[in-house]
């Protein structure tokens, strides 16, 4: 097991100028691939990653459960992830990215139908449309999320109790983990960036699914010019309040798939949230697809006329 302490070879002042673009190769000036525990040089802990940990067989049914909705579900709502200097969301890139399991905010085009419909905005706590659309499928990628859960409770503890702590108080979580909401993105370039939105106690993690052969995606801190070369089987826990993103993606087949996946708690669904009943949630999200549905109806009306 190696254990690292790296300086930044970028000021804050220069990597504020450097976010949301994109990680060159020439910022980063070392990649491990191999089990490894990275500090900065004050001591704070950066990343620590595991190689060939999880298991196939549950890899593969995710990527099964999930690839075919990630990739025909498109959007443009990724914000400064995809390198738009755009405020407008509807002039973004179009990306293969997909939330799954709950979410704190309602999509645009969700909003616009409300809007519409001259309704007020339900409080905004939602099942994503893959777990609620199919419940099945979401069963089947239960078991690397929740492996990847025994890795965080496993190698990082003191994050895991607090994070964890909050996850008990809301049933508006994915079962059996500290996690309330998981993101899937295919062949995407992220640029420079750091997390918003995600439990402050927490550690941020990743896991990547393959199919075909690629080279490049490395993900990287740029501020303290390193990269992590994560691949199947392999379990990344890493400051994600720190600048990073990823080496552009070069495929060495034609269909190449490099699928990350990405676990955390929505902090505002547990604020939403904790300490309400399981009568609630079910109320809630009963509620909310019958509003949404009232709506998105009377919008299609309106068009018609």
């Amino acid at each position: 097991m190696k254990t690292i302490y790296v300086e930044k070879i970028f000021t804050d002042q220069q990597m504020d100028t450097l976010g949301n673009s994109f990680v060159q190769s020439k910022h980063i000036h070392q990649i491990f691939d191999e089990d490894v525990d990275v500090f900065s040089k004050e001591g704070d802990l950066l990343l620590r990653f595991r190689k060939n940990v999880l298991k196939q067989k549950d890899s593969d049914a995710f990527f099964d459960a999930t690839y075919k909705f990630t990739t025909q579900n498109t959007t443009k709502n990724r914000g400064s992830t995809t390198g738009s200097k755009s405020k407008n969301v509807y002039e973004n890139p179009i990306v293969q990215s997909s939330i799954l399991g709950y979410f704190d905010r309602w999509a645009p085009n969700q909003k616009q139908y409300f809007k519409k419909a001259g309704m007020k905005l339900p409080l905004e706590v939602r099942e994503t449309r893959f777990s609620a659309d199919f419940p099945e499928k979401f069963k089947k990628i239960l078991p690397l999320i929740q492996d990847i859960n025994k890795y965080y409770k496993k190698l990082l503890p003191n994050y895991f109790k607090k994070q964890n702590a909050k996850a008990k108080q809301t049933h508006f979580k994915i079962p059996h983990t500290s996690f309330t909401t998981i993101t899937t993105n295919v062949n995407f370039q992220t640029s420079i960036h750091k997390d918003k939105g995600d439990d402050g106690e927490g550690f941020g993690n990743l896991v990547v699914i393959e199919r075909g052969r690629y080279s490049g995606g490395e993900t990287c801190l740029p501020q303290f010019g390193i990269g992590v070369n994560v691949r199947e089987g392999d379990v990344l826990f890493m400051d994600v309040h720190q600048w990073h993103g990823n080496l552009k993606i070069k495929p060495i087949d034609k269909d190449a798939v490099r699928m990350s996946v990405v676990c955390y708690l929505r902090t505002k669904i547990w604020e939403r949230t904790k300490n309400k009943s399981e009568s609630f949630k079910k109320k809630h999200l009963a509620n909310t697809r019958k509003a949404l549905k009232r709506a998105n109806k009377h919008s299609k009306t309106r068009k018609k006329n």
